[in-house]
Order: C-alpha cells, then sequence, then structure tokens
C-alpha cells in the first residue's frame, strides 16, 4: 500500500515541480493534497458516541493517576495537554522509572490518524487506551484492577451509567477505553494559520510560502497529507537512505513486529504534522532535537535530497503554521478514595 500511495504523491510532487507557484495556484494545488481540520469533533468510526457524559468521565480517567498500579502514571503523564500533547521526553517514563521504547506520539488530532501508535497496531483511540494500562514499563496495572478502582468510588459508578445509560452493568474496561476515546476525539485543533490559507485568507509570509511550496515540490507531501498531514500510511523509514543508528535503533523494527511480513522491516506510520514545532523531540526514537535537523534527516532518508539551508529553513517556517488553537482542558475534580479503593503498590 505504501508504495502505491507514495507513487502518486511523487508524481504529483513531480508535476508541481519548477518555478515557485503564484498564492492561488499553490492554495489550489495544496487543497488537493490537504484538509483543514474540521471546527467540530468528528464522528468516531467504531460507532463510539461522544457525548458530554463521555466525554467528561473519559477526562477524569484521562488524568487519574490511579488508573496505574503505582497511583503515579495518567494517560496525562505522557500525553500532557499543556505541552503540545506530549511529555517532551526522548521516551517516555513508566512503572519503576523504566525508559519506554518510543517516543510518545502527540494526543492532539490523533483521532485522525488511520491507526494508533508507531506501527499501527491499535485501530482505533478505543484500542490505544487500553495497551498503556496494561503495559509493564507503562502503567503496569490490569483491567480487573481498574474495574475494582473504578467501582470502589461510587462518583465513577454513577458516570459510568450517565455515559453508558441502559446497561445493566456499564462499568466495564471496554467502556473505560470507550469514554477514554471520546475525550481524546475532543482534543483538535483546528484555524492554524494553515488552515487559514487552505480556506482563503493571506495568512502566510513570503518564506513560509516558499516552504510549502517546497514542501510539496521536494515530495513531503506524499507520506505527510490530508487532515493530520500525515497519519494516514506507513513507509520505510530510511526509503532512500537509512539513518543512523540514533536516529533509527536496530532493536526497533516498526510495523514488522505487528505483521511479521519482511515488507514491514523498518516501516512506521508517517508522522503526523500538526503543531509539530510543540512536539519536539522527533521520530520514534526521539532523538532529535531540532526541527530544522528533522527537516534535514528526512531529506536524506526519505527523499534521497540534500536540501538546502535555505529549503529546511522555509520548510520549517512552513511546517511551524501547522500550529492550531490548542484546546483548553480544565483538570477534572476526581472522585475520591474509599476504603475499598485498591491501595498503589510501590515500584
Amino acid at each position: 500500500m505504501f508504495r502505491t500511495t507514495l507513487t502518486a504523491g511523487v508524481a504529483l510532487a513531480t508535476a508541481l515541480a519548477g518555478p515557485a507557484l503564484a498564492n492561488d495556484e499553490l492554495r489550489e494545488y495544496a487543497n488537493e493534497l490537504f484538509e483543514p481540520i474540521p471546527l467540530s469533533t468528528p464522528d468516531l468510526a467504531n460507532g463510539n458516541m461522544v457525548t458530554r457524559q463521555r466525554v467528561d468521565l473519559g477526562a477524569m480517567l484521562f488524568f487519574d493517576p490511579r488508573m496505574s498500579r503505582s497511583g503515579l502514571f495518567s494517560c496525562q503523564s505522557c500525553h500532557n495537554v499543556g505541552t503540545g500533547g506530549v511529555d517532551g521526553l526522548e521516551t517516555s517514563i513508566g512503572h519503576g522509572w523504566q525508559a519506554g521504547p518510543r517516543n510518545s506520539p502527540t494526543v492532539f488530532n490523533a483521532v485522525f490518524n488511520v491507526a494508533q501508535f508507531w506501527d499501527g497496531r491499535a485501530a482505533d483511540l478505543a484500542e490505544q487506551a487500553t495497551g498503556p494500562v496494561q503495559a509493564g514499563v507503562e502503567m503496569n496495572n490490569t483491567p480487573e484492577r481498574v474495574i475494582a478502582t473504578l467501582n470502589s468510588m461510587q462518583a465513577y459508578v454513577d458516570a459510568f451509567q450517565e455515559a453508558f445509560p441502559g446497561e445493566e452493568d456499564p462499568v466495564t474496561f471496554d467502556n473505560f477505553a470507550l469514554a477514554i476515546e471520546a475525550f481524546e476525539a475532543t482534543l483538535t485543533t483546528p484555524n492554524s494559520r494553515f488552515d487559514q490559507f487552505l480556506m482563503g485568507a493571506d495568512s502566510l509570509d513570503e518564506q513560509e510560502l516558499a516552504g510549502l511550496n517546497a514542501f510539496i515540490d521536494q515530495g513531503c507531501a506524499a507520506c505527510h497529507a490530508g487532515v493530520n498531514m500525515g497519519g494516514q500510511d506507513y513507509y520505510p523509514f530510511g526509503l532512500v537512505e537509512r539513518p543512523g543508528a540514533n536516529v533509527l535503533p536496530e532493536g526497533d523494527r516498526g510495523r514488522f513486529a505487528v505483521t511479521e511480513t519482511a515488507i514491514d522491516d523498518y516501516v512506521f506510520r508517517a508522522a503526523p504534522l500538526r503543531n509539530i514545532e510543540l512536539t519536539a523531540p522527533y521520530f520514534h526514537s526521539g532523538a532529535v532535537w531540532d526541527l530544522e535537523e528533522a527537516v534535514a534527516v528526512m531529506g536524506v532518508a526519505q527523499l534521497g535530497a540534500e536540501l538546502s539551508e535555505q529549503e529546511i529553513s522555509d520548510i520549517a517556517a512552513f511546517l511551524r503554521t501547522l500550529t492550531g488553537e490548542i484546546p483548553e482542558v480544565v483538570h477534572p475534580v476526581l472522585p475520591t478514595r474509599t476504603a475499598d479503593t485498591p491501595l498503589p503498590e510501590p515500584m
């Protein structure tokens, strides 16, 4: 699949190659490749309903560290909504102060991705929500212990009943995941300056327009297109030239671990580029902290292009226009523990 998509993208990029396009012509081509982030919360493909009750419950679960065995780690720990939806670490720290194997992807706009995690092993946000809770290197909990914790607090039981009306026993691990998904679906960042440009505003300056033109002309849009500027397909990291082991660790073979198919060796989901200036460090290894350096690495590894300093600067300037309106999230007041609430366990 990635070969077909890449070929189509490169063909379009080739068609656009040449002198810089006039603003209106560039906008027209850009609208063929990209989409503005919608102002409203998108419908979920799995049929989960994004109701106020589910969103409010999901917010409580997202912020509650008692969903971890130690009582220290929550979804917010690795996907901090105050810092671009990431933790700002090369790889996240979890149970026992262990460093995880990969950089934490942003939770902002994750609802638009074709699948979750760098290797796409979770089909949607609900499935993704069940992973870190159980991972020994992250929250190190079990579904049974999570449910016991929730059932020990009447405020949580009531919230589940309101969020999943008509169910005989709504406090389930599946509903736990659906509630978190409903909350995370609201974490979108519309109205970036680039979105405004797509919708007809003269919101980009001369360098940013040059960067958009270079982004398309060099072939970056072959992998980073659509509403989330990526996140829609899988590609080899090092399509033309494999990066060094510090950027592409040899032990992490990407999607191969999911499919066990040779063609997926060192294949990863294309990183979404929305709010990229907020989400350093970059790549699944978290090895690169500078956006210009990340652009240069991608030029060589994916395009076989030694981009000039001006092209790198222009593309990075364009990428910074992808920062949208960050949602203001109020930390919820969490239910009070009771004598029946499982105690946090030492790490």
